[in-house]
Protein backbone atom coordinates (compact mmCIF):
# COMPACT_ATOMS: atom_id res chain seq x y z
CA UNK A 1 0.00 0.00 0.00
CA UNK A 2 1.43 3.39 -1.21
CA UNK A 3 0.09 6.88 0.71
CA UNK A 4 0.29 9.87 0.84
CA UNK A 5 0.28 11.87 4.58
CA UNK A 6 -0.77 15.37 4.61
CA UNK A 7 -0.93 18.07 7.36
CA UNK A 8 1.20 21.06 8.19
CA UNK A 9 3.93 21.27 10.43
CA UNK A 10 2.84 20.24 14.09
CA UNK A 11 -0.30 17.99 12.58
CA UNK A 12 1.56 14.60 13.96
CA UNK A 13 2.51 13.10 10.13
CA UNK A 14 6.15 12.59 11.57
CA UNK A 15 4.14 10.49 14.87
CA UNK A 16 1.36 8.47 12.48
CA UNK A 17 4.27 7.82 9.99
CA UNK A 18 6.40 5.87 12.17
CA UNK A 19 3.66 4.16 13.70
CA UNK A 20 2.95 2.70 10.44
CA UNK A 21 6.93 1.95 10.26
CA UNK A 22 6.14 0.04 13.12
CA UNK A 23 3.16 -1.72 12.87
CA UNK A 24 2.65 -2.38 9.53
CA UNK A 25 6.70 -2.38 8.13
CA UNK A 26 5.44 0.83 6.16
CA UNK A 27 8.33 3.22 4.81
CA UNK A 28 8.02 6.74 5.41
CA UNK A 29 9.90 8.69 2.01
CA UNK A 30 10.43 12.07 2.96
CA UNK A 31 11.67 14.60 0.64
CA UNK A 32 13.48 16.70 3.72
CA UNK A 33 15.31 13.86 5.04
CA UNK A 34 16.23 12.39 2.07
CA UNK A 35 17.86 15.13 0.23
CA UNK A 36 19.99 15.98 3.39
CA UNK A 37 21.09 12.01 3.42
CA UNK A 38 21.49 12.62 -0.39
CA UNK A 39 24.01 15.67 0.32
CA UNK A 40 25.85 13.99 3.36
CA UNK A 41 26.38 11.03 1.36
CA UNK A 42 28.35 12.62 -1.53
CA UNK A 43 26.90 10.45 -4.36
CA UNK A 44 26.93 12.24 -7.82
CA UNK A 45 23.57 13.33 -6.99
CA UNK A 46 23.86 14.36 -3.21
CA UNK A 47 27.31 16.61 -5.00
CA UNK A 48 24.77 17.83 -7.04
CA UNK A 49 21.89 18.27 -4.23
CA UNK A 50 25.10 19.88 -1.90
CA UNK A 51 25.85 22.80 -4.46
CA UNK A 52 22.44 23.51 -5.34
CA UNK A 53 21.03 24.08 -1.72
CA UNK A 54 24.82 26.03 -1.02
CA UNK A 55 23.22 28.33 -3.51
CA UNK A 56 20.16 28.90 -1.85
CA UNK A 57 17.98 27.54 -4.66
CA UNK A 58 15.70 24.94 -4.77
CA UNK A 59 16.09 20.94 -5.93
CA UNK A 60 14.43 20.85 -9.01
CA UNK A 61 11.74 17.97 -9.19
CA UNK A 62 13.79 15.95 -11.30
CA UNK A 63 16.78 15.46 -9.06
CA UNK A 64 13.80 14.98 -6.32
CA UNK A 65 12.11 12.24 -8.57
CA UNK A 66 15.10 10.64 -8.95
CA UNK A 67 15.95 10.27 -4.92
CA UNK A 68 12.61 8.91 -4.99
CA UNK A 69 12.85 6.35 -8.04
CA UNK A 70 16.43 5.17 -5.60
CA UNK A 71 14.44 4.86 -2.96
CA UNK A 72 11.18 2.53 -4.04
CA UNK A 73 13.72 0.64 -6.00
CA UNK A 74 15.54 -0.05 -2.73
CA UNK A 75 12.44 -1.12 -1.03
CA UNK A 76 11.39 -4.49 -1.32
CA UNK A 77 7.96 -5.30 -3.47
CA UNK A 78 5.66 -5.64 -0.34
CA UNK A 79 6.45 -2.68 1.31
CA UNK A 80 4.14 0.08 1.40
CA UNK A 81 5.64 3.54 1.17
CA UNK A 82 4.33 6.96 3.19
CA UNK A 83 5.06 9.76 1.08
CA UNK A 84 5.63 12.94 3.26
CA UNK A 85 6.77 16.49 1.65
CA UNK A 86 5.92 14.80 -2.14
CA UNK A 87 4.17 15.58 -3.66
CA UNK A 88 3.46 19.74 -3.65
CA UNK A 89 2.48 20.50 -7.26
CA UNK A 90 0.55 19.44 -9.64
CA UNK A 91 4.05 18.45 -11.85
CA UNK A 92 5.45 16.35 -9.10
CA UNK A 93 1.73 14.81 -8.27
CA UNK A 94 2.36 13.05 -12.01
CA UNK A 95 5.65 12.54 -11.81
CA UNK A 96 4.67 10.26 -8.75
CA UNK A 97 2.21 8.64 -10.40
CA UNK A 98 5.30 7.37 -13.39
CA UNK A 99 7.59 6.43 -10.44
CA UNK A 100 4.99 4.24 -8.81
CA UNK A 101 3.63 2.95 -12.64
CA UNK A 102 7.14 2.10 -13.56
CA UNK A 103 7.92 0.11 -10.37
CA UNK A 104 4.03 -2.01 -10.76
CA UNK A 105 2.57 -0.01 -7.80
CA UNK A 106 -0.28 2.31 -7.60
CA UNK A 107 -1.19 5.34 -5.13
CA UNK A 108 -3.80 3.80 -2.49
CA UNK A 109 -4.61 7.07 -0.67
CA UNK A 110 -4.22 10.20 -0.22
CA UNK A 111 -4.62 11.44 3.87
CA UNK A 112 -4.89 14.83 5.24
CA UNK A 113 -4.83 15.15 8.94
CA UNK A 114 -6.83 18.35 9.07
CA UNK A 115 -5.83 21.16 11.89
CA UNK A 116 -7.65 24.34 13.23
CA UNK A 117 -4.77 27.19 13.41
CA UNK A 118 -5.73 28.63 16.69
CA UNK A 119 -5.57 25.03 18.28
CA UNK A 120 -2.40 24.52 16.22
CA UNK A 121 -0.76 27.60 17.68
CA UNK A 122 -1.20 26.88 20.83
CA UNK A 123 -0.23 22.96 20.84
CA UNK A 124 3.30 24.18 19.28
CA UNK A 125 3.81 27.55 20.92
CA UNK A 126 3.25 25.93 24.26
CA UNK A 127 5.66 22.68 24.00
CA UNK A 128 8.83 22.85 25.78
CA UNK A 129 11.84 20.12 26.55
CA UNK A 130 13.78 18.94 29.39
CA UNK A 131 17.04 20.07 28.13
CA UNK A 132 18.56 17.40 29.71
CA UNK A 133 17.09 14.15 28.54
CA UNK A 134 14.41 15.13 25.95
CA UNK A 135 10.94 14.98 27.68
CA UNK A 136 8.56 16.59 25.94
CA UNK A 137 6.57 18.98 27.99
CA UNK A 138 3.31 21.29 27.18
CA UNK A 139 1.85 25.07 29.39
CA UNK A 140 -1.27 23.76 29.35
CA UNK A 141 -1.59 19.93 28.73
CA UNK A 142 1.55 17.89 30.44
CA UNK A 143 3.22 19.91 33.03
CA UNK A 144 5.87 18.45 35.72
CA UNK A 145 4.51 16.98 38.25
CA UNK A 146 6.88 19.61 40.70
CA UNK A 147 7.19 22.40 38.96
CA UNK A 148 10.35 23.29 37.18
CA UNK A 149 11.21 19.69 37.64
CA UNK A 150 11.49 17.51 34.76
CA UNK A 151 9.62 14.17 35.55
CA UNK A 152 11.87 11.77 33.94
CA UNK A 153 15.28 12.83 35.39
CA UNK A 154 15.02 15.43 37.61
CA UNK A 155 16.51 18.35 36.03
CA UNK A 156 15.82 21.95 36.18
CA UNK A 157 16.82 23.02 33.31
CA UNK A 158 14.22 23.13 30.13
CA UNK A 159 14.49 24.52 26.12
CA UNK A 160 11.90 25.70 23.67
CA UNK A 161 12.28 25.43 20.16
CA UNK A 162 13.14 29.15 18.53
CA UNK A 163 10.92 28.20 15.91
CA UNK A 164 8.39 27.37 18.24
CA UNK A 165 6.34 31.02 18.29
CA UNK A 166 3.10 32.39 16.93
CA UNK A 167 3.83 33.75 13.56
CA UNK A 168 6.14 31.15 12.55
CA UNK A 169 3.30 28.90 12.97
CA UNK A 170 1.43 30.90 10.63
CA UNK A 171 3.48 31.40 8.46
CA UNK A 172 3.88 27.62 8.31
CA UNK A 173 0.19 27.49 7.59
CA UNK A 174 -0.05 29.44 4.90
CA UNK A 175 2.88 27.95 2.80
CA UNK A 176 1.19 24.04 3.25
CA UNK A 177 -2.20 25.36 2.29
CA UNK A 178 -0.44 27.49 -0.63
CA UNK A 179 1.54 24.06 -1.80
CA UNK A 180 -1.74 21.45 -0.94
CA UNK A 181 -3.83 23.72 -2.90
CA UNK A 182 -2.69 22.26 -6.62
CA UNK A 183 -2.46 18.76 -5.63
CA UNK A 184 -5.83 18.11 -3.52
CA UNK A 185 -8.35 18.49 -6.60
CA UNK A 186 -6.62 16.19 -8.41
CA UNK A 187 -6.69 13.01 -6.35
CA UNK A 188 -10.30 14.10 -5.44
CA UNK A 189 -11.24 13.76 -8.62
CA UNK A 190 -9.62 10.29 -8.02
CA UNK A 191 -11.53 9.77 -4.83
CA UNK A 192 -8.67 8.53 -3.03
CA UNK A 193 -8.70 11.36 -0.60
CA UNK A 194 -9.49 11.05 3.88
CA UNK A 195 -9.15 13.54 6.04
CA UNK A 196 -8.73 12.88 9.79
CA UNK A 197 -8.84 15.41 12.38
CA UNK A 198 -5.44 16.00 13.72
CA UNK A 199 -6.09 17.67 16.61
CA UNK A 200 -7.54 14.03 18.15
CA UNK A 201 -5.63 12.26 20.81
CA UNK A 202 -2.98 10.49 18.85
CA UNK A 203 -3.83 7.19 19.18
CA UNK A 204 -7.75 8.20 17.90
CA UNK A 205 -5.67 9.89 15.25
CA UNK A 206 -3.71 6.52 14.34
CA UNK A 207 -7.30 4.19 14.56
CA UNK A 208 -9.06 6.34 11.85
CA UNK A 209 -5.84 6.13 9.69
CA UNK A 210 -5.95 2.27 10.57
CA UNK A 211 -9.57 2.15 9.83
CA UNK A 212 -9.12 3.59 6.31
CA UNK A 213 -6.00 1.30 5.57
CA UNK A 214 -8.22 -1.22 6.50
CA UNK A 215 -10.48 -0.73 4.27
CA UNK A 216 -8.90 0.00 0.81
CA UNK A 217 -10.51 -2.13 -1.88
CA UNK A 218 -8.64 -5.46 -2.64
CA UNK A 219 -6.35 -4.62 -6.03
CA UNK A 220 -8.12 -5.47 -9.20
Amino acid sequence: MNIILLGPPGAGKGTQASRLESGRGMVQLSTGDMLRAAKDAGTPVGQQVKAIMERGELVSDAIVSALIGERLDAMETGTGAIFDGYPRTAAQAEALDLLLAERGRQLDFVIELEVDEEALVERITGRYTCAKCGAGYHDTFKQPAVAGVCDVCGSTEFKRRPDDNAETVRTRMAEYRAKTAPILPIYEARGLVRRVDGMADIDQVSLAIEGILDNAPEPA
